[in-house]
């Protein structure tokens, strides 16, 4: 009976013992968890005052100069940026972009099904205000947390900013080349003239290289740039009806 006894005693200080242990780890996670939601928020962008004033940098130009990449960078306001690069833009990256909420969610079923196939991270349906979000805040790395940042910082902008207001920021800070950011920035290296002044077959040029910039540009000799190129001379023949939300 007592060496029942002392190995019933044995089993409970066990049980004890582990029940502590799972109680520690619990808040210890917990703990963890509270710091980063506490540093998330204190480094969280203010979306907000995009609305008032221009970003100073972006999270894309401040890496190209961390690496010591002389960045062209130049801000020009809506009013100044040819209707044609705008059109191709709209066509190019996000056609329904004046009709969603910030998230295409057709394009996204469709993204998830082709990562589903071939067995890889979903890639690929992203609007221009996400575009935005990643640009100005995050990095172009995949990984869950990411998205799940730029998802919250896409709603923020669509409730914050208008739609033209977006589109604007988009295309002050966008990358159109090795180097080179914003609409006006590009107009003056690739053609010698502002951005106001764009025809419509430069403003494809420069809306095909949006997906990869460091290789599709108007100096590119790509054939499958210049593809792209005609598609969206193509698609902006045949969508006339963005003059009116332009």
């Amino acid at each position: 009976m007592a060496g029942g006894r002392r190995r019933g005693r044995g089993a409970g200080r066990r049980r004890v013992g582990a029940g502590r242990w799972w109680r520690r780890s619990l808040l210890a996670v917990a703990a963890v968890a509270m710091l980063f939601a506490a540093q998330q928020a204190w480094t969280w962008p203010d979306v907000t005052e995009l609305a008032r004033s221009r970003p100073a940098t972006t999270a894309f130009i401040s890496r190209a100069r961390d690496r010591g990449v002389g960045v062209v960078w130049r801000w020009a306001p809506y009013e100044e940026i040819s209707p044609h690069l705008k059109r191709a833009v709209l066509v190019a990256e996000d056609i329904n972009f004046f009709g969603h909420a910030g998230f295409e969610t057709t394009e996204i079923r469709t993204a998830l099904v082709k990562a589903a196939q071939e067995r890889e991270a979903p890639r690929g349906a992203s609007t221009i205000t996400q575009q935005l979000a990643k640009n100005l805040w995050l990095s172009s790395a995949y990984s869950p947390l990411r998205k799940a940042k730029e998802a919250l910082l896409t709603w923020q902008l669509e409730r914050e900013l208008g739609k033209r207001r977006i589109l604007e920021l988009y295309l002050g800070v966008a990358q159109f080349g090795p180097r080179v950011f914003g609409a006006e920035a590009a107009a003056q290296v690739y053609f010698g003239k502002p951005a106001a002044e764009l025809t419509e077959r430069e403003a494809a040029e420069l809306a095909a290289g949006l997906p990869r910039p460091s290789r599709w540009n108007p100096r590119s000799d790509s054939q499958a740039y210049r593809e792209r190129v005609e598609e969206i001379e193509r698609r902006m023949e045949r969508a006339d009806w963005l003059w009116s939300v332009i």
